[in-house]
């Protein structure tokens, strides 16, 4: 009896496993269908009229514009899409500065609806990425880039120069405001946030006597009549990625990857790259003091041969005013990202750290892996969405009304 006892336990439990394996493979399996499926439901359908990408966007009107070139662009390449807004924590408070509310504030809603799925693309100024790479998300594209300089909006037609002593210039960009200081005219920085039309309105009004915004975003919204004056990079070095639009995907829409690639500029990318590589090697933040411009440029071989380089500048700047180090470095296009790494070595083997830190400190920054208090609510609490099915070569309906 003992012996059959044993003979049933070595027979009955591998066919026990056997049951189990092929219950949990039909699990499994079903498990697996299902993720695949969902997954083929958010791609398969796509980019056609019943079901158009769906691009996440801020409801600015320069957001809006820019999030309308990267759909008239996908839709003149035979694939439809429509704009989504998102309102961002930036958008819900339009009086601190950024570097207080925290860093990725106009973007990281965006990104947390690309998570979720309900947009397919987000549509960012790069500017306001944060360094750090995230994996769940690929910058597809990144399209030719506008004018990155800085602009001047002044009262009377006045060029900076010109600015009598005292006159309030308004910015709350601490790069703006320390590079302004440094060219000591005497004049005064008054803190500036909102959208453009708000900036120049405060000019118009004479609350200011001058602004300093994006060139870039005045070209997008056609308001390049209002500048005075386009700031040389030998006067200001614009921000890193300045004038360029990050064209975001999930990683895993390797189709939607391939679709938004065809939108890419080889040339900005490589600039953006050293930029935004010395942005974090000097691990410091897109609010941080910090002037980057790389640019393809042409020269000669030792064959006499024209050849396409990089040429990258940049500066780190004490937020007082009182110190600006400068640096430059030429090299291949193809070693972008090497450039940007050594260019910001160089500046902190020049005092850059140091630089930083004073600004940190008398600037009052956010640590930038804390997040802002809007950050930490729930979706639902700090996201609203709003489909618009805007027409090619129009922006949303209504866009004056839901800019921040």
């Amino acid at each position: 009896m003992t012996g059959a006892m044993v003979h049933e336990n070595e027979t009955t439990v591998p066919s026990a496993e056997r049951t189990v394996g092929r219950a949990a493979e039909r699990i499994v399996g079903r498990t697996a269908e299902r993720i695949v499926g969902r997954a083929a439901e958010r791609i398969v359908g796509r980019g056609t009229v019943e079901a158009p990408w769906r691009i996440g966007t801020r409801g600015s009107l320069l957001a809006l514009t820019q999030a309308g070139h990267v759909r008239d662009a996908l839709i003149a390449n035979g694939q439809q899409a429509e704009l989504v807004i998102v309102k961002t924590a930036g958008d819900q408070n339009a009086t601190d500065p950024v570097q207080k509310i925290g860093v990725g504030v106009f973007t990281a809603a965006l990104r947390e609806e690309l998570a979720a799925g309900t947009v397919d693309i987000a549509v960012h100024s790069y500017k306001d990425l944060p360094t750090a790479q995230d994996p769940r998300f690929d910058i597809a594209a990144i399209p030719a880039r506008q004018d990155p300089r800085d602009a001047l909006v002044a009262r009377d037609g006045l060029v900076l120069g010109e600015l009598p002593a005292g006159a309030k210039v308004g910015t709350s960009a601490p790069r703006r405001s320390a590079q302004l200081k440094a060219l000591g005219l005497g004049i005064e920085i008054v803190p500036l946030r909102g959208n453009l039309d708000t900036r120049i309105s405060k000019v118009t009004s004479g609350e200011l006597d001058a602004v300093v915004v994006a060139r870039a975003g005045l070209a997008r919204i056609d308001r390049l009549d209002a500048v005075t004056e386009s700031l040389e990079p030998v006067q200001m070095l614009p921000a890193p990625a300045q004038g360029a639009l990050a064209v975001e995907c999930r990683s895993a829409d390797t189709e939607l990857v391939t679709i938004l690639s065809a939108l890419d500029d080889p040339g900005t990318r490589a600039a953006i790259t050293a930029e935004r590589a010395l942005l974090a090697e000097l691990e410091a933040g897109c609010t941080a003091p910090i002037g980057a411009l790389a640019e393809v440029v042409e020269s000669l071989d030792d064959d006499g041969r024209v050849v396409e380089e990089l040429s990258l500048r940049a500066c780190a700047a004490a937020i007082d005013g009182s110190d600006v180090i400068r640096a430059s470095v030429v090299g291949s296009v193809a070693d972008a990202a090497d450039l940007g790494r050594a260019l910001a070595r160089e500046l902190l083997e020049l005092g850059a750290r140091d630089l930083l830190s004073v600004t940190e400190e008398s600037a009052e920054l956010t640590d930038s892996s804390n997040p802002s208090p809007m950050e930490n609510q729930p979706m639902s609490e700090r996201s609203e969405r709003i489909i618009s099915t805007a027409p090619s070569g129009t922006v949303a309906p209504n866009a004056s009304e839901v800019q921040p």
